[in-house]
């Protein structure tokens, strides 16, 4: 059998046989990496930079207090960003937006009647249970009794106060709603109990408040991040009782200001009155689990059936309802104001093709100190961009256009980047080759990566290059991915959740997130997300944070300085293959299988001809690479044509008409699941119809994959084209990275 290999990563680092991808096998890595190409040239200088030193310094100087969007700390967070970007000679600007940024002034969450309580008396309080929305103090962890810190709070809550009885809904999924409803179980007017997780916490409220709840209460269970898992903080790392986590309950149809869709939020942007834009409508409180155990040990309904997964870990028999004794009281009182934060933009000119943008970013806010979100990844951003500026000094200055952006208000509703990329858009469509996202990036010494299939031999590249944090002698990255190159690393796709949204779900830019885990413990959102808690959870040896640092640098010296960009063509259709296929096992309809099988042969043919491309690009012909070298205005002209194509190919995902009921989506690639927020869907604009059981909506939808299909060959057949410009016709071209 004839195998062609898919182009390597900057000559052969990862040489990946297409039909072993298209029969599922594992890329093989090849037996050497060449050391002198300009990519692994400007590596050595960038990844002789980070430190872990400078990484708990940076940890130091951004989570030094509070800096909740919107405040005066996270004024003055961005204000440090801005300085050490200067400070390292990096061209830098501050992009101010004014978006919708509530703010809390009062939480209160009591038990006003129960069966082991005295009713009030003659108007007196005497009876009433508070139960605490705010975290206690630790002597063992100072930062804990910071004058900013406050109560926990749900961002878009609407205000009110509300005495009801109790029905507890588990995670507050959709799924769950509905078997309520299907044991009879009627919300209206009732305050709703339900656990974190299972989906974003903004649908368990848009979920309680469709049911007909008049508030909803959301609590930490201990079987999913306390007690249940190991020791609690301080003695170990997991919630303990009085961990509350807080975060935005925006449930809008796109990420962003909501006042302000599809348009940036600057100071004359014309605004949605904020009545009419879907916020919600009842008070929502996030409280710990110690407050949810006075709740629930007094909750006299039917209990939960064991093997119906709404058992969680609390010591007492969970049930459904609460009785007619047990009321419960929810006041919230929250402003919905515009309020100021902003972006931090940095930016190193590339010398070669200025026009590309290689994008690294991570979010600045926090909900509290941020120490893990999202510091944990803003310390790499900084690492990294402290590298390139080094190297920069140096004399090193990259092909392409490196940019790194601190977001604002991420935590909000991914506010700051959003505002960026639709203030940008035109810009970035012509120009921006990849987006690489940092958010919460080192966690622990495990490694993962979601990305889009484009990026994945470059991510995979980058992996080879970097040692294994606390691993063995020589262990890389990419062999703890591939268990010693026994196994195909496997990565995520990309849904919601965080900052790579607007950038891959919007404008069609290939992206990747980064992370690492494998610590044991959870802070997120808390009073408890400190310093103090990531160096003992995590490590103080900042190793996980150092790997992640190299990974990005690598990832973004690939990228910067491969003589053509190192994006895959094949992966197209070999991943819209293999996302068609696990689409078609979901349904049982033959009409609906049918079109789903000619849409799998039309990914294939996709598939087939850019594997020849990525061939072709990967062939050994000297002439590109050396003419580049020598600074060759048409092999500039030559590669520039040749990456103008390659990042059309992500476009091609792109539709304006958008999703179905969610036309800011406009990639038919990936958006983030209309149910749960965080999940990925994949191809949605057919899966939500497959799902619907809408054949119309399927047959439309086949209709519009197949122009996406079409305008993916039109793509690979202008890159070979301008292939054929380069050699004129008497051969192909020289191998990637021999700039």
């Amino acid at each position: 059998m004839t195998v062609i290999h898919l182009r390597a990563i900057f000559s052969g680092v990862i040489a990946v046989p297409v039909v072993a991808l298209l029969c599922g096998g594992a890329p093989l890595p090849a037996a050497g990496i060449t050391p002198f190409t300009p990519v692994d040239r400007a590596l050595r200088m960038l990844n002789a930079v980070p430190t872990a030193t400078s990484l708990g310094a940076w940890h130091e100087l951004l989570g030094s207090e509070p800096h909740v969007a919107g405040t005066d700390g996270d004024l003055r967070e961005i204000a440090r960003i801005q300085n050490a970007f200067v400070d390292m000679g990096i061209a830098t600007t501050v992009e101010e937006f004014d978006a919708l940024l509530p703010q809390a002034t009062e939480a209160l969450v009591e038990i006003v009647g129960a069966t082991d309580i005295a009713p009030p008396v003659d108007g007196t309080r005497r009876g009433v249970i508070a139960l605490p929305t705010v975290e206690r103090n630790l002597a063992e962890d100072p930062a804990t009794t910071h004058p900013g810190l406050t109560f926990g709070w749900n961002a878009y809550s609407a205000s009110g106060d509300v005495t009801a009885g109790i029905v507890y809904a588990n995670y507050g999924t959709k799924a769950d709603f509905a078997k309520l409803q299907a044991l009879g179980v009627d919300c209206k007017g009732k305050v709703v109990l339900a656990r974190y997780g299972g989906n974003f916490r903004g649908y368990k409220a848009k979920f309680a408040e469709e049911a007909g709840a008049a508030a909803l209460i959301i609590y930490t269970d201990p079987a999913d991040t306390g007690v249940s898992k190991g020791k609690v903080w301080p003695a170990g790392g997991w919630a303990n009782d009085t961990c509350v986590q807080r975060g935005s309950i925006l449930a809008s149809d796109q990420p962003g200001d909501p006042t302000t869709p599809f348009n940036p939020s600057d100071p004359t942007a014309a605004r949605c009155d904020t009545e009419a834009i879907g916020l919600p409508k009842i008070p929502v409180q996030p409280i710990g689990y110690a407050a949810a155990a006075e709740i629930v040990r007094r909750m006299q309904g039917e209990p939960v059936a064991a093997d119906s997964g709404w058992k969680g870990g609390l010591p007492f028999e969970y049930r459904i309802t609460g009785g007619d004794a047990l009321q419960v009281r929810v006041k919230v009182v929250q402003d919905r104001k515009i309020r100021r934060s902003a972006n931090i933009i940095g930016m190193i000119p590339g010398a070669v093709h200025p026009e590309q943008l290689i994008i690294i970013g991570c979010h600045h806010d926090a909900w509290c100190f941020g120490a893990a979100d999202p510091l944990a990844g803003t310390i790499v951003l900084m690492e990294c961009a402290r590298s390139f500026a080094e190297s920069l000094r140096a004399g090193e200055r990259p092909a392409r256009t490196v940019v790194f952006a601190a977001w604002g208000a991420e935590e909000f509703g991914i506010i700051g980047s959003t505002e960026w990329v639709e203030g940008h858009r035109d810009r970035l469509l012509r120009g921006a080759v990849a987006y690489v996202n940092l958010d919460m990036a080192a966690m622990g010494p495990t490694f993962g990566a979601s990305c889009s299939p484009s990026l994945r031999e470059a991510v995979l590249g980058a992996t080879v290059r970097v040692a294994q944090a606390r691993g063995a002698a020589n262990e890389t990255v990419y062999d703890r991915l591939s268990g010693g190159g026994r196994n195909e690393p496997q990565f995520g796709t990309l849904g919601g959740g965080s900052d790579h949204v607007a950038f891959n779900c919007h404008i069609g830019v290939a992206s990747a997130s980064f992370g690492s885990g494998g610590s044991e413990g959870n802070s997120y959102h808390s009073n408890y997300d400190t310093i103090a808690w990531y160096r003992s959870v995590v490590g103080d040896d900042y190793a996980p944070a150092l790997m992640v640092t190299r990974v990005t640098n690598a990832l973004a010296a690939i990228l910067a300085d491969s003589s053509v960009l190192p994006l895959s063509a094949a992966r197209h259709g070999i991943d819209g293959q293999r996302f068609l296929r696990a689409l078609k096992e979901r349904t049982t309809a033959p009409e609906v299988a049918l079109s789903i099988d000619q849409l799998i042969e039309r990914a294939g043919r996709t598939a087939e001809s850019g594997a020849q491309l990525d061939a072709a690009l990967a062939s050994a012909h000297p002439w590109i690479g050396t003419a580049a070298a020598n600074r060759s205005q048409s092999a500039r002209d030559a590669c520039a044509a040749i990456d103008r194509a390659l990042i059309s190919l992500d476009r091609a995902w792109l539709d304006d008409a958008g999703l179905e009921g969610r036309p800011w989506f406009r990639s038919m690639l990936a958006a983030s699941d209309k149910d749960s927020g965080y999940a990925a869907t994949m191809l949605p604009l057919l899966t939500e119809a497959v799902d619907a059981g809408d054949v119309n909506r399927v047959r439309a939808a086949v209709v519009r994959y197949q122009a996406v299909f079409d305008r993916l060959d039109r793509g690979i057949d202008q890159a070979r084209a301008a292939m054929q410009s380069v050699s004129g016709g008497n051969g192909p071209p020289a191998p990637l990275g021999t700039r």
